[in-house]
């Protein structure tokens, strides 16, 4: 673009140091000669205003394929952060499921276990009634052996 600037540019100074120079029209020869020169100028100034369009087309589709990818990428963006968001929540349901059926879990197991204590807890009972009752009904026996035998031989001196 700068070089197509700088080169319209030295051809108006060139025709313009022809001018100066005093070279001035030539009767029907120069104008005849002019004509092709300025067909020329104008189709260069044609092809520079061309080009420049062209340049203003390239930078606008630019722009709008810029638009466009930014777009797409926020597309994208808000698609991923949906992703993500729904994994969240179902890792989030999936986390108080597990959790919700690791009380139950331990509310069944802690139920258990208080039943196995309870047993646990009725049969050594029982087993410490039916030793106490051994053991007294053992003491009462030997009690009234002693209190026979004493009785016995008290009766045997008695005689």
């Amino acid at each position: 673009m700068a070089n197509t600037n700088i080169e319209h540019q030295q051809t108006k100074k060139a025709v313009r140091k022809v001018e100066e120079q005093g070279v001035g029209p030539a009767p029907e020869v120069s104008k005849t000669a002019a004509d092709p020169l300025d067909e020329v100028l104008s189709q260069a100034g044609m092809a520079y205003n061309a080009y420049l369009e062209a340049q203003r087309k390239v930078a606008s589709a630019y722009m709008q394929r810029e638009r466009q990818e930014e777009k797409a990428y926020k597309e994208i963006e808000r698609q991923a952060n949906k992703a993500c968001e729904e994994a969240i929540e179902k890792a989030l349901r999936v986390r108080e499921k597990a959790e919700q059926e690791a009380e139950a879990v331990y509310k069944k197991a802690r139920q258990k276990a208080m039943e196995v204590y309870q047993e646990s807890v009725r049969q050594t009972l029982t087993v410490c009634r039916e030793t106490i009752d051994q053991a007294w009904r053992a003491s009462r026996e030997t009690s009234e052996q002693i209190w026979q035998i004493f009785q016995g031989d008290r009766v045997r001196e008695e005689r």
